[in-house]
């Protein structure tokens, strides 16, 4: 099965959640994810707000995007109201 982000809600700041085909849902914080040309204008708020669900995953109007499998690689996942980290979790 191919990864896909079905759904994504901005959160604040540089978060987002998101849900994937295979059920995995939980928070992206991209506050650090945010290096290189084509992302430095996401560093501008109002413009990493605008993104887009366009071929599988988020998108911006500059062409910016993030493979499906590394939004999962790095999301929080969300466990009986505490929020860990998706390292173990198998892809």
């Amino acid at each position: 099965m191919f990864l896909h982000v079905i759904e994504a809600k901005y959160i604040n700041n540089y978060q987002v959640w998101l849900k994937f085909n295979d059920k995995t849902n939980g928070i992206v914080d991209f506050s650090t994810e945010l290096e290189g040309e084509i992302f430095e204008p996401l560093k501008n708020i109002d413009y990493f707000k605008n993104f887009k669900l366009e071929g599988h995953t988020l998108n911006w109007e500059n062409g910016a995007d993030f493979a499906p499998e590394f939004l999962k690689s790095i999301i929080l996942i969300e466990n009986k109201n505490t929020i860990i980290p998706n390292h173990n979790q198998e892809t």
